[in-house]
């Protein structure tokens, strides 16, 4: 028999914990012991989290239970244990790593910014923070400087969790927290989702605060949920928001009727060279979807295909100067080398050409906002590879390759500053997890997260992997 405790979320998620938790059926410290045993029992073998504070979240919990007590109600998340993202500077924890040795006490600062501490006025528990690639540039997930989180899916080889939200991941995937935060500059929360069977939840840029975190690009960066569902995605959207912002998105709590969507389907480029899985899974769904009644209509999304020539140029410019040339010149030795070889590729962009992609960019994300007068949202599959062994990137070229199949997908909706979530499509038993992606127009989170819900109603969820070989 599994020595492992049951997950406490595993059963309603965010909306069942809720009711329990009011009602006194369940406790905060409760549900943070669970998962702290859990943490325990799989984490030495799943690596997903940089830092556990386990006597901070045990007291989080009693004094969040103490309130309950007395009678204070601070929302849907009060009480509910989660991971953040090892990126996020967080009062009572040591200086984000970035999944690096380098120190960037001088960039995240001392102190936490707006978002953590929207979380915390939600009630929330953090249980610690969750393992990221190095500079959060890199979309498999490996990562040398502090190790590279085992995929929950495959117990018996070792594959890639994606990245750079990879602890975040593969934290939420194995019920190791309630969700999770993560950050996403060009996938880094819709991949790590999509290959831990999870649903993500990419922000508008902007929308979100990124203060006192360690950035990648401040013009692309932005913050999003790792969660079970795009019901529970909505919950913590709705529950931040309201603490950032003062409101709640009342019109969304609304149903959407699928009969009645307008999905845009690419004609060309998301959907090229995908695994065979891939396509039968995802061209199900879209079937599925049509039955079901919604208007799927082709769509040429042009300006896609830029992203190839921006994010190679942008990323490795925008760390050289945040970390500064002296500073990434001093870490190499330390760094992953694909890391510092990517990151010294930016030594040779002239200003001129920089300048150029930009402005580019610029361009084509006011255009692109014409898409969603025909469309309510675009869909498309994740990514083009189910997650590969990570003895794979011990070719360079195959490695490439597959970085690049992870990221085509999900770069364009960062390069034109749009929403973006991906949900995990229903798989056999023992099958490797697939994502399927919804894009949606800048600013349209809520909107875009009530279509996704609705959405997965039609289409159904996915299981959950089978851990009990490594607590039996």
């Amino acid at each position: 028999m599994s020595r492992i405790p049951p997950d406490p979320f595993e059963a309603g998620g965010l909306a069942r914990f809720a009711t329990d938790f009011r009602s006194g059926r369940i406790s905060s410290l409760e549900a943070t012991t669970a998962y702290l045993a859990r943490i325990e029992a799989l984490d030495s073998r799943l690596r997903s989290f940089q830092r556990v504070d386990r006597e901070g979240a045990l007291a989080t919990a009693r004094a969040i239970d103490a309130l309950r007590a007395a009678g204070t109600d601070l929302g849907p998340l009060m009480g509910v244990p989660i991971a953040v993202k090892d990126v996020f500077a967080i009062d009572g924890f040591p200086t984000p790593s970035a999944g690096s040795l380098i120190d960037f006490s001088g960039i995240a600062g001392d102190r936490q910014g707006p978002f953590i501490s929207a979380l915390r006025r939600c009630g929330v528990v953090i249980l610690g923070t969750t393992k990221a690639v190095e500079l959060c540039l890199g979309i498999t997930g490996v990562s040398a400087p502090l190790g590279t989180p085992w995929n929950p899916w495959d117990l018996d080889e070792q594959r890639v969790p994606g990245g750079s939200s990879s602890g975040s991941g593969v934290a939420c995937g194995a019920g190791l927290c309630a969700f999770a935060i993560g950050s996403d500059t060009g996938g880094s929360v819709r991949v790590p989702a999509a290959f831990n069977g999870l649903f993500g939840l990419k922000t508008t840029f902007g929308h979100w605060p990124t203060d006192a975190a360690v950035p990648l690009h401040p013009d692309v960066d932005t913050i999003g949920l790792l969660t079970r569902s795009a019901q529970d995605a909505r919950i913590a959207f709705d529950a931040i928001d309201a603490q950032l912002f003062g409101y709640r998105h009342e019109p969304f709590r609304q149903r959407v009727d699928v009969d009645r969507l307008r999905i845009g389907i690419p004609t060309s480029y998301y959907y090229d060279d995908l695994a065979p899985e891939i396509r039968q899974a995802v061209d199900a769904a879209n079937s599925r979807l049509a039955t079901a009644g919604s208007r799927l209509d082709p769509i040429e999304v042009a300006e896609a295909v830029e992203r190839e020539g921006y994010f190679p140029v942008a990323l490795p410019v925008s760390c050289l100067a945040l970390f500064g040339s002296d500073t990434i010149a001093s870490a190499v030795p330390t760094m992953d080398p694909i890391v510092a070889a990517r990151v010294n590729s930016g030594r040779s962009v002239q200003a001129s050409d920089y300048l150029a992609i930009d402005l580019k960019r610029r361009r084509s994300i006011r255009n692109a906002q014409r898409y969603f007068d025909a469309v309510d949202v675009i869909a498309t599959p994740t990514t083009v590879d189910l997650p590969p062994p990570l003895a794979a990137f011990d070719d360079p070229a195959q490695a490439m390759r597959f970085a690049m199949g992870m990221t085509r997908n999900t770069q364009p909706s960062n390069y034109l500053g749009q929403c973006a979530a991906t949900l995990s499509l229903p798989r056999a038993p023992g099958e490797l997890p697939i994502g399927y992606q919804l894009i949606g127009a800048p600013g349209a989170d809520g909107r875009l997260l009530a279509i996704a819900a609705a959405i997965e109603e039609v289409l159904g969820r996915a299981g959950r992997p089978d851990l009990s070989r490594i607590g039996g």
